[in-house]
C-alpha cells in the first residue's frame, strides 16, 4: 500500500482521502484552511441532483449567455475583458458542444452512483447533515422551457434516472408552499438535499478515526514529482516551510488545481465560476411553516433552494465568469432574496447570510479523473456546480485507478 498525499480539504479531497484509506492506504491531506470545507464546499445550493446533470456546452446556452452579457443581474454573467485562459477555456467549451448528449448522460449515470456511496459512508460513520430525501422539483413558468426540459428528461434516462412531468396540481400536491403560476413541472424523487459543509466535516473527522491525518492551515507552494515519489512543500499560518515525501499525490484543490498541475507539467484548463448563495434564517414559526420542504430548481432563473434542517432556507445559482474575483456583490444577491419573496411571500428574508464560492470548471463541464504524465500523480477535481452531487462516485473512481 502506499501513502498518498491529497491536496484539498473541501468535499472532493476528504471523499477522496475516504475511499483512499477504505483500501488501505496511508493518507495525509493538505488544507489551507483551519477547518475542511470552508471555500466551494461551504455554503452550496444543497441538492443532491442527478436531475440537474444536464452540461451546459449547447447552443441555446451560448445564446442565452450572449443576451445575458451586459445584465448584471442576468444568471449567466460573463466579464466581457479578455484574457488567455477565458478565451482558451471558452473555445473549448464550444467544441465540446457536439458531446451534450453522452455527457449529459454520463454525468447523470455518476451522480446516480455517487449518492448511493454518499448515504452509505454517512450511514457507516454516523455523520448528521441535515439530509432531505424529499426529491427535486423543477418548475418551468412556460411550454419552451417545459418541452426543452423532456428532451432532457430523455438523455438523463439512458443515465439510468427516473423523473416524471407533472402539472401544475401535481406541483402544488408536491410542494404546496410554492407560490405562482407555472406550466408545469418534473419530478424526480430519487434526488435529495443535505449541507455539504456538514457532511464534509463529519467525514473528515472519520477520516482521521480510521489513520489518516489532515495538515490543517498548510498551503501547498510547490510541488515536485518522479516516477518514484512525490515533494510538497508547504507553508503553516506562521510563515514555517517544510518538505515532506510522499509515493503519490492526488490533487483535489479546485480553482487551484490548474496552477498545480503545470507545475508537475500537466495541463488542466479549470477556471473558476463563481456562484452565489443566501441562507434564509426561518427565525419564526410564519416563515418556518411557508418555506418548502421539497428542493426546488427554477428554470427560468437558473436558481435551486434547499431546506436544511427546521431553521435555514439555502437558496443559490448564478455563474459569473469573472476571474479569481470572489466578492460577494449585492447586484447578484438581490436576484436570490427576490426569488423567496415572490415564491414565498410569507418567509422573513429580513435574516440572510450571503455567501459567494468559486467553482472549477472544466471546458466540457465532466470532472477530471486521471492520472498526470508523471506516474505519482492523480488529479479528482474539475467538478464546476456537481462537486456536491459526484464527489462521492469520482472519489470511488480515483481509489480504483490508483489501484489498477
Amino acid at each position: 500500500m502506499k501513502h498518498f498525499a491529497v491536496i484539498g480539504g473541501g468535499i472532493t479531497g476528504i471523499t477522496t482521502a475516504y475511499a483512499l484509506l477504505k483500501r488501505g492506504h496511508q493518507v495525509t491531506v493538505y488544507e489551507g484552511h483551519r477547518y475542511a470545507a470552508m471555500e466551494t464546499s461551504y455554503a452550496n445550493g444543497g441538492q443532491l441532483s442527478a436531475s440537474n446533470a444536464e452540461v451546459w456546452n449547447s447552443l441555446p446556452t451560448v445564446i442565452k449567455g450572449l443576451k445575458w452579457m451586459f445584465k448584471k443581474d442576468a444568471p449567466l454573467l460573463v466579464n466581457p475583458l479578455p484574457n488567455w485562459h477565458k478565451l482558451s477555456w471558452f473555445t473549448e467549451f464550444l467544441a465540446a458542444i457536439p458531446q451534450h448528449a453522452d455527457n449529459t448522460t454520463a454525468t447523470a449515470r455518476m451522480a446516480i452512483a455517487a449518492r448511493e456511496h454518499l448515504f452509505n459512508w454517512a450511514d457507516e460513520e454516523g455523520i448528521q447533515f441535515d439530509l432531505k430525501q424529499r426529491g427535486i422539483l423543477h418548475i418551468y413558468r412556460d411550454k419552451q422551457g417545459f418541452e426543452t426540459a423532456g428532451k432532457i428528461s430523455r438523455l438523463l434516462a439512458a443515465g439510468g434516472l427516473e423523473r416524471r412531468a407533472v402539472t401544475p396540481e401535481e406541483m402544488q400536491a408536491i410542494e404546496p408552499a410554492l407560490q405562482g403560476q407555472y406550466y408545469g413541472g418534473y419530478y424526480t424523487e430519487s434526488d435529495a438535499t443535505g449541507d455539504i459543509h456538514l457532511y464534509t466535516l463529519g467525514l473528515a473527522a472519520a477520516c482521521e478515526k480510521r489513520g489518516g491525518v489532515i495538515r490543517y492551515q498548510q498551503q501547498v507552494e510547490h510541488l515536485l514529482a518522479d516516477a518514484e515519489q512525490v515533494r510538497i512543500i508547504s507553508r503553516d499560518a506562521s510563515g514555517q516551510s517544510e518538505e515532506l515525501t510522499y509515493d503519490s499525490v492526488v490533487i483535489c484543490a479546485g480553482t487551484a488545481s490548474r496552477a498545480l498541475a503545470a507545475q508537475v507539467g500537466d495541463r488542466l484548463n479549470i477556471y473558476p465560476v463563481k456562484g452565489y448563495s443566501i441562507t434564509v434564517a426561518l427565525k419564526d414559526e410564519t416563515s418556518r411553516s411557508s418555506a418548502p420542504h421539497v428542493s426546488l430548481l427554477d428554470e427560468a432563473s437558473k436558481l435551486v433552494s434547499s431546506r436544511l434542517g427546521d431553521n435555514r432556507l439555502r437558496v443559490a445559482g448564478t455563474a459569473e465568469f469573472n476571474g479569481y474575483n470572489r466578492d460577494i456583490r449585492a447586484d447578484r444577491i438581490r436576484p436570490l432574496v427576490d426569488w423567496v419573496q415572490t415564491c414565498f411571500p410569507q418567509i422573513s428574508t429580513e435574516d440572510i447570510t450571503p455567501w459567494a464560492g468559486l467553482r472549477p470548471m472544466m471546458p466540457d463541464m465532466m470532472p477530471r479523473v486521471a492520472r498526470g504524465k508523471c506516474p505519482s500523480v492523480y488529479y479528482n477535481t474539475g467538478h464546476g456546480h456537481l462537486g456536491w452531487t459526484l464527489g462521492a462516485a469520482t472519489a470511488e473512481m480515483l481509489a480504483d485507478l490508483v489501484g489498477e
